[in-house]
């Protein structure tokens, strides 16, 4: 899956668990429950995780149940919605370029995403 450039800058990461999948479609913020708080040799873990996701096609339904978000020292980066579901990811957020900014297609029944899931779960 890809990562916006700029994603190095990453120091911190908000977990969510989504509660209202439906709105991520268009969304200009991601919404739930955030879970935790990573840092650190987390942050470097989850997005070589991310970034390591392989792309899959799409399926239909896109309701999401995880997030991240993932901030700098100056703010927010970027959003990942997952759907391990349709096995969708939509990526949004100021450092997206727009051909970026869109759901993308991962393989969620990979070992990274499955693994990836597992450590959400876990934090939430």
């Amino acid at each position: 899956m890809l990562l916006p450039p700029g994603h190095e800058k990453t120091e911190l990461i908000e977990v969510v668990r989504i509660t209202d999948p439906i709105r991520h479609m268009s969304s200009p913020d991601l919404v739930g429950d955030e879970v935790a708080i990573w840092e650190a040799a987390r942050v470097t873990e989850t997005l070589k995780s991310v970034g390591a996701l392989p792309d899959s096609p799409l399926m239909r339904c896109f309701f999401p149940g995880w997030g991240i978000r993932a901030h700098s020292a100056s703010g927010l980066l970027f959003q990942v919605a997952f759907c391990f579901q349709c096995h969708g990811a939509r990526l949004w957020g100021p450092s997206v370029p727009d051909e970026l900014d869109s759901i993308h297609g991962f393989d969620a029944d990979s070992m990274g995403a499955r693994g990836l899931l597992a450590r959400f779960r876990a934090a939430g």
